[in-house]
């Protein structure tokens, strides 16, 4: 078995959660109040609307599109497997991701029998702005967009992050937008990663490919609680909270990478609500004391990246008891 056979993740373990969790990178000023007001008040005695009508014109409103580029998802992950399906199944073979990226990109391809190929000549090309697990804007996102692909070639531009982005904005125009997928998954910007809900938006004349996703996709891949976060997502005070949970995780940002500096950390830049840093001294030996003092932090091995963490914002509090264990976890 691989590193790819099993999927890695932050977050809860067979432990439970960790009291200061920054093995995540959810927004930790959550939950968003209008949408967990939303999920308390979701009819889950019945099912939703197989066809999600209401949910596609409201996110297409959100976005400024045709309703029929709306592709409703049960995560991020399960569009991740259906679309590499999808362009499998029109015969393509060849994946990019860039060099550190989420696991399931490669994992996925994997399964599917895909080799590493250069972008330009890729079936499939996987892009992340604000990247993962770094926090960045992607180098030379602009350039991969603008450059044709195969006749047949999807480029898949996963935006988990974007809503989440503290320093600067997506360097895309709309055109270029347009090219793409855009995958959506606000429930980490709402800090609600327990419910699970995503939606892509097509590039333009994407129908052949919308079709063949939609034979692929599951009945109900979005229960009545993924209809209400995702409809909540695109509401006024969902959106209005946010922009004011950013202003905090700024600051709480800006006190965390002193932290770790302080305790002799390498902090790699970011402009999210995350950040990579290389400890003094290796985690891995301290990972269970660490554990066992209600630390959790994210291994990037996974990535591709050894020897260094990565870390979401979390509270001040959340900041001092990791001030606190780790000089003490000393294996």
């Amino acid at each position: 078995m691989t590193s790819f056979d099993e999927p890695l993740h932050g977050g809860p373990d067979a432990r439970g959660a960790a009291p200061h969790d920054f093995s995540t990178n959810a927004n930790a000023c959550g939950p968003c109040p209008s949408a967990l007001a939303a999920l308390q008040k979701a009819d889950a005695r019945r099912y939703p609307d197989p066809r999600y009508t209401a949910l596609c014109e409201g996110l297409a409103c959100f976005h400024g599109v045709d309703a029929e580029r709306i592709v409703i998802a049960a995560s991020a992950s399960e569009f991740i497997g259906r679309i590499t399906a999808a362009v499998a199944q029109q015969g393509g073979r060849g994946v990019w991701m860039p060099p550190h990226s989420y696991g399931d990109y490669q994992r996925t391809a994997g399964a599917w029998g895909f080799e590493p190929a250069p972008a330009a000549g890729a079936d499939l090309a996987w892009c992340c702005d604000p990247s993962s697990p770094f926090g960045q804007a992607q180098n030379g996102l602009q350039a991969l967009i603008d450059a044709p692909l195969p006749s047949k070639g999807t480029c898949v531009l996963d935006l988990a992050y974007e809503p989440l982005r503290l320093e600067g904005s997506l360097g895309l125009s709309p055109v270029q937008k347009d090219r793409v997928w855009q995958l959506w998954t606000p429930n980490k910007a709402l800090g609600l990663t327990g419910i699970r809900a995503a939606y892509a938006i097509a590039p333009r004349d994407a129908g052949a490919m919308i079709a063949r996703l939609g034979r692929l996709a599951p009945s109900w891949p979005l229960g009545a609680h993924g209809v209400a976060l995702l409809t909540a997502w695109t509401g006024a005070e969902a959106q209005d909270w946010l922009r004011h949970s950013l202003d905090t995780l700024r600051a709480w940002k800006r006190e965390q990478e002193a932290l770790c500096a302080a305790l002799g950390w390498t902090c790699l830049p970011s402009v999210a609500n995350y950040f990579c840093a290389r400890p003094d001294v290796p985690y891995a030996p301290r990972a269970a004391a660490l554990r066992d003092a209600g630390i959790q932090l994210r291994d990037t091995r996974s990535f591709g990246l050894p020897d260094h963490v990565r870390l979401g914002v979390l509270p001040p509090a959340s900041q001092s008891a990791l001030q606190r264990a780790w000089p003490a976890a000393r294996p």
